[in-house]
């Protein structure tokens, strides 16, 4: 079965919208695990607008399951994923301000650059993954940068699935097949939600976890939190 990771920034958001520890971020993420998530994600950013450095020391010894860490790989993240030694890292390749992760590695261009970042983790005994498109370069180039796993970038598929759902998967499935035949794991993130999550999950071979955070935090709205990660994990299953 593929893995559900709760992100849980969007919960920090509301938080931080009044400055008070309502909700609290440390009891979402025990009852998340408590539904039935098999791990939680974070993603801090610089400014800290939601995630703060200090919710990451906070969540380490609470988080039983997979506790992964994303982010854009400047000097205090790479200083907090050593410190905090996740289950998993995930690099990003977000600019300073980005709204949302928008896109993947250059994993060509940015090898040398991935590899050192990626063996100093892997020496501390931390699992890497690295966000990428579908672009068959940035798949073949992904295993020299010495990664564990790839995280497929799913906002392409989400925006064309409505219309024309097996153009939309076509990319992945050639994506995943070519990351199983060069022995990387698969992760997968970004705009999956309750309406195209089963369909991605059926035709992708091997995913091992998918990261949802923004849809699965808006549908708990109406849902509540324990039915919709129910929900979701139905969809995996």
């Amino acid at each position: 079965m593929t893995k559900l990771s709760v992100n849980i920034n969007k919960v920090a958001t509301i938080r931080n919208a009044r400055g008070n520890n309502l909700p609290d971020l440390v009891q979402v993420a025990i009852d998340c695990e408590k539904y039935g998530a098999q791990g939680i994600t974070v993603h801090p950013r610089p400014d800290e607008r939601h995630i703060t450095y200090q919710d990451v020391y906070d969540l380490k010894p609470v988080v039983t399951t997979e506790f992964n860490i994303e982010g854009f790989p400047n000097t205090s993240f790479i200083n907090l994923v050593l410190d905090v030694k996740p289950q998993q890292v995930t690099l990003v390749p977000d600019p300073p301000g980005v709204l949302t992760s928008n896109a993947g590695w250059d994993t060509a261009k940015q090898k040398d650059f991935l590899k050192e970042i990626i063996s100093e983790f892997k020496a501390a005994g931390i699992r890497t993954s690295i966000f990428v498109d579908t672009a068959m370069t940035n798949i073949e180039n992904a295993v020299g940068t010495g990664t564990d796993r790839i995280e497929l970038y799913t906002g392409p598929y989400a925006e064309i699935f409505d219309s024309n759902r097996d153009e939309a998967i076509l990319s992945f499935t050639k994506a995943a097949d070519l990351a199983n035949k060069l022995g990387l794991g698969i992760n997968a993130g970004h705009d999956l939600n309750l309406n195209n999550l089963s369909f991605f999950k059926d035709n992708i071979k091997a995913l091992l976890e998918v990261s949802i955070g923004h849809a699965l935090i808006c549908d708990s709205l109406y849902y509540g939190l324990e039915n919709t990660i129910e929900k979701y994990l139905n969809c995996l299953k």
